[in-house]
């Protein structure tokens, strides 16, 4: 196992009911708000009423950042730092899903700099100081309400990157499951893709020894896989959307990734693809996770993919490594299929005219390095399995 520090700052406050700490949390930052939210589904829910009431009867004002995207855009980004310059603002609330919070990390470094939203991004050891921020989580996926990171799509140029900093950690996470009851079934299958995702790019690793991380990763995945499931059937199941809510906060909060290598592989290779289709992240990573274990399946990497199949998908042990590696591929993609998530590339609007152009452009150094070392060449494979079904 690496050396690892660790630091998880965030105050969760879990469970039906939580948004009544709401208004003491912004106040010890002070009283002018910044709330961002996305598309409207907030109003629809009661949930914005909930919030301005909690404002209104607690002396708090608030300006309001609207219409953020699925990808969020940095022209968002700029917008609401500018917000927060124009009316001196003292912290943030996001009231959202992942996208929500990643722009208003986004925002929180950015009002608090000379540069603009894209050049942060790309040079993020430009990052000093950030507007602190509260989140009220819409959506389990991206576990954005307990990290440090935030993606950020720039469509003038089809990039979509992350970058972190600690800076930009929110101070307190509200985690409401009764929040996710009308999230569509869609969107909570691209969720629980997106969720396993992030346990997988730690899970396969270079690091062998780090059980404790594994088995964490384990539990999150048994987790995805028993309760999605329910959700899709009774979207008030308030077990099952807890259950995923606190999959998707502890998938990517540094606990299943401290002491591992931690070099990705599926997410920026998804990033390019939403980057120049403007697809649904959670979907992009569900059509290519299966291809991409397929791809790289050899005698070096069976072994935890084996594991893996026999601890989430029950497969037989007592199969050679290839071979219950084998099974386990095709049960994750069974699955996938099963929640209802579109699994080739065609089915999301992409052909084959741009997957060269793709790979060339996902394709980084640190693919050499990683679990299963990938060319520019593997990476267009990829692309290209992802056409037809497995």
């Amino acid at each position: 196992m690496e050396n690892f520090e660790l630091k998880l700052p965030t105050e969760i406050y879990f469970g039906k009911g939580q948004i009544v700490h709401l208004p003491e949390l912004v106040k010890r930052s002070g009283r002018r708000v910044l709330l961002t939210y996305g598309g409207g589904s907030i109003k629809k829910s009661g949930l914005y009423d909930q919030v301005t009431t909690l404002f209104k009867e607690n002396d708090i004002e608030w300006v309001e950042l609207s219409g953020i995207d699925p990808n969020p855009r940095k022209e968002s980004v700029d917008a609401g730092a500018q917000l927060v310059r124009e009316h001196d603002l003292d912290c943030i609330v996001a009231v959202g899903g992942g996208s929500v919070i990643d722009c208003s990390k986004a925002i929180s470094v950015t009002c608090k700099s000379e540069y603009d939203c894209w050049t942060l991004v790309t040079h993020p050891e430009l990052i000093g100081e950030a507007l602190p921020i509260y989140t009220v989580l819409t959506m389990s996926a991206t576990g954005s309400e307990m990290n440090w990171g935030a993606v950020i799509t720039n469509l003038d140029t089809n990039e979509k990157l992350g970058f972190r900093n600690d800076v930009m950690r929110p101070k307190a996470s509200i985690c409401d499951p009764t929040y996710t009851y009308t999230v569509s079934a869609y969107q909570t299958a691209c969720g629980c893709a997106d969720i396993m995702s992030h346990v997988f790019e730690s899970y396969f690793d270079q690091v062998k020894d780090a059980d404790i991380q594994d088995g964490l990763a384990e539990s999150i995945l048994k987790a995805c896989v028993k309760y999605v499931p329910i959700a899709l059937k009774e979207p008030d199941n308030y077990s099952a959307r807890a259950n995923i809510m606190w999959a998707s906060t502890n998938g990517l909060n540094g606990l299943t990734g401290v002491g591992k290598v931690k070099i990705w592989v599926c997410h920026p290779m998804e990033h390019v693809l939403s980057a120049h289709y403007d697809i649904t992240h959670g979907a992009g990573l569900a059509i290519l996770t299966p291809r991409w274990m397929k791809h790289i399946l050899n005698e070096k990497t069976a072994p935890q993919l084996k594991r893996f199949a026999c601890e989430i998908f029950h497969v037989n042990s007592s199969l050679s490594d290839i071979e219950a590696a084998k099974e386990g591929i095709k049960k994750l993609y069974d699955f996938f299929v099963s929640i209802g998530l579109p699994m080739t590339l065609e089915k999301v609007g992409i052909d084959d005219k741009k997957l060269k152009k793709m790979a060339h452009q996902a394709y980084k150094d640190d693919f050499q390095k990683t679990w299963a070392p990938l060319t520019e060449q593997d990476i267009y494979e990829i692309y290209c399995d992802c056409l037809v079904e497995m």
